[in-house]
């Protein structure tokens, strides 16, 4: 399946970010915990270049723990300083502008010497649809000051709030770029809601990841699905199977696949079969 999501507007994103990138001290790189990998802008990387930041790996409560820890010491691996954060129930965001302080300490400290003291400081927020940057962005500041969805491209201009705390903090509308050439990432993206749906074959989306629940959480399609004997079967029929299973058929006996592979989309984007991480660590150690 060949994914290919670049609208108008995101073209402007990634300007918006070229012209802004100067002006700001240090980028808060927002990544989604489930994929960490993928849900990583190749482009936004050659953009930043050797700005400070600091990757806040998001939507933490629904990742597979063991997952994001291994994760964390990955990019502390690499020099980047890494947190794991939950925007929906607040976990985590009260340290995020200390880290951002602690990175930036050697700057503020020549600033001190220059005379130069109670300086704001400046952040640019980045990362792709639907990572719910808005959501961390609102209980940073405390407030509803950045638009919120459950669907990607909520978010469609700059926006600079003042936080109180001495930091200015400029949002950006979530991009993703030109080309998957990786068509795992565009597939993880997808599961996650990042990539639209109206652009996707659904079904073959559920198969894909029914295919991974098998290898990596079969227990998940056992206790969720009621689902047996399926370690046989190919990414169809399971889908077959689960549709069985919840009762979707329709006339001459046939399986409703459709509805089947929406309802365990839907499942997985809304955790309810537990904290999943696609990207695993282990594969990029």
């Amino acid at each position: 399946m060949n994914i290919q999501w670049f609208p108008g507007h995101m073209t402007k994103t990634m300007r918006l970010i070229k012209e802004n990138i100067k002006s700001v001290d240090i980028v808060i790189e927002i990544l989604d915990a489930r994929i960490p990998k993928s849900s990583k802008n190749p482009e936004i990387d050659a953009i930043i270049g050797d700005k400070k930041r600091l990757v806040v790996l998001n939507k933490s409560d629904i990742a597979d723990k063991a997952e994001t820890e291994k994760w964390i010491k990955h990019f502390e691996k690499n020099g980047i300083c890494a947190i794991a954060v939950s925007s929906t129930q607040g976990k985590s965001l009260n340290i995020i502008l200390d880290k951002c302080k602690s990175i930036l300490s050697d700057k503020i400290e020549a600033w001190k010497k220059r005379g130069i003291v109670n300086r704001r400081l400046k952040i640019m927020v980045v990362g792709v649809p639907n990572v719910g940057k808005s959501s961390f962005i609102n209980k940073l500041a405390n407030k509803k000051s950045a638009k919120t969805g459950d669907k990607p491209g909520v978010t469609r201009g700059k926006q600079w709030i003042s936080l109180s705390s001495g930091f200015e903090l400029l949002d950006t509308p979530g991009v993703l770029w030109p080309k998957f050439d990786d068509q795992t990432v565009g597939m993880r993206l997808a599961f996650t809601g990042a990539v639209k749906d109206e652009i996707i074959d659904t079904e073959v989306l559920g198969m894909r990841l029914l295919e991974f629940l098998k290898e990596n959480y079969p227990n998940t399609l056992a206790e969720r699905y009621k689902m047996t004997d399926f370690e046989t079967l190919d990414g169809f029929g399971m889908l077959e199977q689960l549709g069985r299973k919840r009762g979707f058929v329709v006339s001459g006996g046939e399986i409703d696949t459709l509805r089947a592979a929406n309802v365990l989309l839907d499942e997985f984007r809304a955790a309810k079969l537990g904290k999943i991480t696609l990207d695993r660590a282990v594969e990029e150690v």
